[in-house]
């Protein structure tokens, strides 16, 4: 199949002069001397940039030589700055919260400075825009949604009023129907190399094959009949979807409550689907990795519980009494809150209060279409600056002061302050707080955050998916196992496409995985795995999963693709205890609205003189208020 689209705007992964260097044999500190590190600046305005995002090249190269062979250029002999109150490492969610909370305490003349080793602030909220036949539309290119806002705790409640966000209007902005007045469904790709035919198969059912009329269950049972498996399988799915038999009751006949739960705690979902409720592999594998968006691995590295917390197929028949805890996820908020360009408009937000003038928008709605002034966040005028592209190497405590110490331009340079925030990526800590003691090292070396790669694609029209009647796909064994057309979102001058014959976002969600290993393995080798990955290697994927499934509907790549934009997150999700595999005792593992409270997190947060730790990893919770109820403590920690 083709590797390579006409006429997109592309920027390659591996290649240029930082990576050649290196691999010519240069090593960092020479790289650092010689400015191989610079980025380059072709468009100054970062959320239009195509190509490679998120952990972008010219991000990681000064933490890659730090944390792998500890090499630093030399201190600074002078500070770059006049004294700050407030130095921050980190302008993602947290890093911002933490700012806008600290000024709330020291007042607006207090000098604060973020420092972020990429080119656009955010962190994992990240923006992509494009313009397409002369329609703006803009895409998330990390942070997604809000998960149950009316749940998170009074703090960041009260960020979120001070923003101006008032979740409530998002029952108006997301067109919950939209895609079922157009006759479109999800479905399944059944791609020909997994299961010898290539099918699109539309589902039949309003959630997950979990049928609730009987003209859904008769169509569910047409639907599994047409399925490419061997009648082995689509008895064992028909077993579990149609009759829907109490497999647990089955397999555990006269156990307790009690004992059933245990058991569902302490097998995979995986495991309880083929040793308990009798699919075969071939059955299991539609499955296997339909959830992997949430936590990174597949079903065999997740609970059946789990499973049963977002009403899996196969669940729902078990006679259990459930927990109040998990009644009550069971029955969240509808998944609606969402921005058209996920949560970096709430960090666009907080940089228009932290920074006066860098952006115009007095409301969130207008927030979505306001285009940031880059060049005004690090003036000298500016009580609170941000400055990009600027990767910390060291901090520490020096004289009732924290001394920190950051690579830009291929330069190090050092600023002092009184106090200091680390919100950013927690692995690097040990690498920069130098006085951590060495059982604050192994609490923040123990988690993994979870690898992830988000990918946008804007095509010029949705015709070949309105005529397959599908609006995205699940890719059992696929590279890509969710393809997704954009949520309905229509707000402060972006307008849902209408038509199929208007441009529209596509979203792809990649996410390496090594069945077999648990969750902590996988990540840490799906890292690496993706740090080997092109540019290439993304965009061939795409073209060949699309054309494969919507090819006999119309879809032409090289039509109706016109700009790629990849964001890649090797550090992607905060790592979660997960139940299978963690101490009991680091729970609950379901009904946490802000995180647990005990784990290794918690001592890995541990504050040192007068340097605080944020960021989602010191949550255990890969959520907005998992950063955010962080950024609350840290600045607590500092100025209680």
């Amino acid at each position: 199949m083709m590797t390579k689209l006409k006429n997109i705007t592309r920027r390659e992964f591996i290649s240029g002069v930082a990576v050649s260097a290196i691999v010519a044999g240069m090593s960092p500190q020479s790289a650092w001397a010689k400015g191989v590190f610079q980025l380059n600046p072709d468009d100054p305005y970062p959320p239009m940039r195509n190509g490679m995002r998120g952990s972008h090249t010219g991000s990681f190269e000064v933490a890659h030589a730090l944390a792998w062979s500890d090499e630093r250029p030399n201190e600074p002999s002078t500070y770059t700055d006049s004294d700050y109150d407030l130095v921050i490492m980190g302008a993602g969610l947290s890093g911002l919260t933490s700012a806008w909370l600290a000024r709330k305490k020291l007042g607006r003349q207090a000098r604060i400075l973020l420092l972020d080793n990429h080119d656009d602030f955010g962190g994992h909220a990240k923006r992509n825009e494009f313009e397409v036949k002369g329609k703006r539309m803009v895409g998330y290119g990390g942070s997604q949604s809000l998960s149950n806002p009316g749940k998170y705790s009074a703090e960041t409640q009260d960020v979120f009023r001070g923003l101006g966000i008032k979740t409530e209007k998002f029952h108006d902005y997301f067109d919950q129907k939209f895609y079922d007045r157009q006759g479109m469904a999800k479905a399944i790709h059944f791609a020909k190399k997994h299961y010898g035919k290539n099918i699109l198969a539309k589902a039949t059912t309003s959630h997950h094959f979990l049928w609730s009329t009987p003209k859904e269950k008769e169509n569910l049972t047409k639907e599994i009949a047409g399925w490419p498996m061997r009648e082995e399988s689509k008895t064992s799915l028909r077993r579990l979807l149609i009759d829907r038999h109490d497999w647990l009751e089955a397999g555990m006949p006269g156990a307790s409550d009690d004992e059933k739960r245990k058991a569902l705690r302490e097998m995979s979902y995986k495991e309880a689907l083929i040793k308990y409720a009798g699919l075969t592999e071939e059955a299991y594998s539609i499955f296997s990795n339909d959830f992997v968006g949430q936590w990174g691995i597949d079903w065999e590295g997740l609970s059946a519980m789990e499973a049963i917390v977002v009403s899996h197929p196969g669940i729902t028949m078990i006679d259990l009494a459930l927990s109040n805890d998990i009644k009550e996820e069971l029955n969240g908020e509808p998944y609606i809150f969402h921005f058209p360009d996920g949560n970096a408009s709430i960090a666009r937000l907080l940089v228009r209060d932290l920074v006066p003038g860098s952006i115009k928008a007095d409301t969130m709605e207008k927030m979505v279409t306001a285009t940031m002034q880059y060049d005004r966040l690090d003036r000298a005028q500016n009580h609170t600056r941000i400055r990009l592209n600027s990767t910390v190497i060291e901090a520490k405590n020096k004289n009732d002061f924290v001394e920190v110490t950051y690579v830009r331009d291929g330069k190090a340079e050092k600023v002092r302050a009184r106090k200091s925030i680390m919100a950013g990526y927690a692995h690097i800590l040990p690498h920069i707080l130098t006085e951590m003691l060495d059982d604050q090292r192994a609490a923040i070396d123990w988690a993994e955050k979870t690898p992830l790669v988000y990918v946008n694609v804007a095509l010029t029209n949705w015709r070949a998916w309105k005529k397959a009647g599908v609006s995205g796909f699940h890719c059992p064994n696929g590279f890509y196992n969710s393809i997704e057309l954009d949520f309905p979102v229509s707000m402060g001058g972006i307008n849902f496409s209408s038509s199929p014959d208007d441009p529209i976002l596509l979203h792809l969600g990649h996410y390496p995985r090594s069945p077999g290993l648990t969750q902590r393995e996988q990540h840490l080798k799906g890292r690496h795995d993706l740090y080997a990955l092109t540019f290439d290697d993304f965009e061939t994927a795409i073209v060949d999963q699309l054309t494969e499934a919507l090819g006999p509907y119309g879809f032409d790549a090289n039509n109706d693709i016109a700009a790629i934009t990849v964001n890649r997150w090797p550090h992607g999700y905060a790592y979660e205890y997960n139940e299978l595999f963690d101490d009991p005792s680091f729970g609950p593992f379901h009904g946490t609205a802000d995180g647990p409270d005990k784990g290794p997190h918690v001592l890995g947060r541990r504050s040192i003189g007068n340097i605080s730790i944020a960021g989602s990893d010191a949550s255990a919770y890969a959520y907005v208020n998992g950063a955010m109820d962080a950024a609350a403590r840290a600045v607590e920690v500092l100025y209680k």
